[in-house]
């Protein structure tokens, strides 16, 4: 049975049938939870193990945004995801942490200050943005209360002539 489970997922994850989800719920839920016991640990070396997979984790996912049309072509890229993620993130082979150590921590130490100028610019432009979107929710909302206003004064005074 377990066999014959595991024949159906994986041939699921290589013909593409749910792969995107699966590589999704295998990418965050054990490390998650992982994560949460870490957490709860008196251990710190446990939570800069799953810290530095969120890290990469994310880089991942971000790279992966841009370039998702391509990879879909890409003949088994879910199953290359999964044997990916699975390395990233299992203690027994500390993918993430090579990858962090090799590369992504002196690429985010020297652009540290992009990424920070950035986030702050994003920020910026969410405030400014989340301001107009209110304004414009508050004029709308004000103009569709006065012709429900103004739609209830002539009924009422269609009625009162029609009686």
């Amino acid at each position: 049975m377990v066999i014959a489970g595991s024949f159906i997922l994986l041939s699921l994850l290589f013909f593409g049938i749910g792969a995107g989800s699966l590589c999704s719920v295998v990418g965050f839920v054990y490390p998650a939870y992982k994560s949460l016991l870490a957490i709860e640990s008196k251990n710190t070396k446990d939570d800069t193990q799953w810290l530095i997979y969120w890290v990469v984790f994310c880089f991942f996912s971000t790279i992966e945004v841009f370039t998702d049309t391509l990879l879909y072509w890409i003949p088994f890229y879910y199953a290359f995801k999964l044997a990916f993620l699975l390395w990233a993130m299992l203690p027994q082979t500390r993918g993430a942490k090579f990858l962090y150590d090799s590369f992504l921590k002196d690429f985010l130490k020297k652009n540290e200050s992009k990424i920070d100028a950035a986030l702050d610019e994003a920020k910026r432009t969410a405030g400014t943005l989340s301001q107009e979107i209110a304004a414009a929710t508050a004029e709308i909302s004000a103009a569709g209360m006065s012709a429900a206003a103004e739609y209830a004064q002539d009924k009422s005074a269609t009625e009162k002539k029609a009686e």
